[in-house]
């Protein structure tokens, strides 16, 4: 039975929380499960605005769609929310430039899909800590092209600018990624809230420590907030533990697959 928790914090430097996230182990429309989480960008109140928007435009586009591919039933939904942000933006001065990250997941029979538009991002976790989700930033293209290494990334003064948003143009270029889970896996998609203020490794250690989802979520809002809480921090962990009873999406033994839409 899939288990999952999310919770988001304000942290210790933040007058508003920006981060947003919804969880639903059940069936929503035509996916078995849904998971996503948002961090929002803008002035005062936009980012907010844009995180809640477009979780809460996703998950109503998942509900309705009649579609039955959930690559296909992802990336219409976050199209739409795009264009639903980017009208708003238009209509309200007070929201004009807003944007928002977004991951968002399913998962049936041994097969996780994951959607990603932003730096917020996805792990497994199991005997080590494997990033899933591929940044869209700066200093992460950077780092692709060779111009720095992953330990001069960590700190690096451009860091927080990202290349990819929801509301950031018309049309948004969505990534997706095909993973096989075991059942004793565990799933963490996270802000930048996070992974800013804490190390990989300590993440793995933390998580790995007995207690149940919401105590190993409650300790990495925790750390984060000793290390420093510069950011909002948004959390989301699934176990995929043993499931019965959906057909799953299809067939692989690919850990993980970069899926060209």
């Amino acid at each position: 039975m899939v288990k999952a928790f999310s919770v988001t914090d304000i942290g210790k430097r933040r007058q508003l929380n920006q981060d947003y996230v919804f969880t639903s182990v059940l069936p929503l429309g035509n996916l078995p499960n849904l998971f996503v989480v948002a961090d929002g960008m803008g002035g005062h109140k936009a980012g907010d605005y844009a995180s809640k928007y477009t979780v809460e435009t996703i998950v109503e586009e998942v509900a309705k769609s009649r579609k039955k591919e959930p690559i296909q039933i992802l990336n219409e939904a976050i199209a739409s929310a795009n264009s639903f942000i980017r009208k708003k933006s238009r209509e309200d001065i007070n929201l004009d430039g807003m944007g928002t990250t977004v991951v968002a997941s399913t998962y049936s029979d041994g097969i996780l899909i994951v959607a990603n538009v932003g730096d917020s991002r996805l792990y497994v976790l199991n005997d080590r800590i494997t990033q899933i989700t591929r940044d869209h930033s700066l200093v992460e293209e950077m780092v692709r092209m060779g111009g720095i290494d992953r330990e001069a990334a960590r700190n690096h003064p451009d860091k927080n600018i990202i290349t990819r948003a929801i509301g950031a143009s018309n049309s948004v270029n969505v990534d997706f990624f095909e993973i096989a889970l075991k059942p004793d896996d565990l799933v963490l998609m996270c802000s930048d809230g996070l992974t800013n203020m804490v190390e990989d490794a300590d993440i793995l250690k933390i998580v790995s420590e007995e207690g149940t989802l919401k105590e190993k979520a409650e300790r990495l809002i925790k750390a984060a907030n000793d290390n420093g809480g510069k950011d909002n921090i948004a959390v989301l962990l699934m176990s995929p533990g043993e499931e019965e009873g959906h057909k799953p999406f299809r067939k692989t033994d690919r850990l993980p697959t970069k899926v060209n839409w």
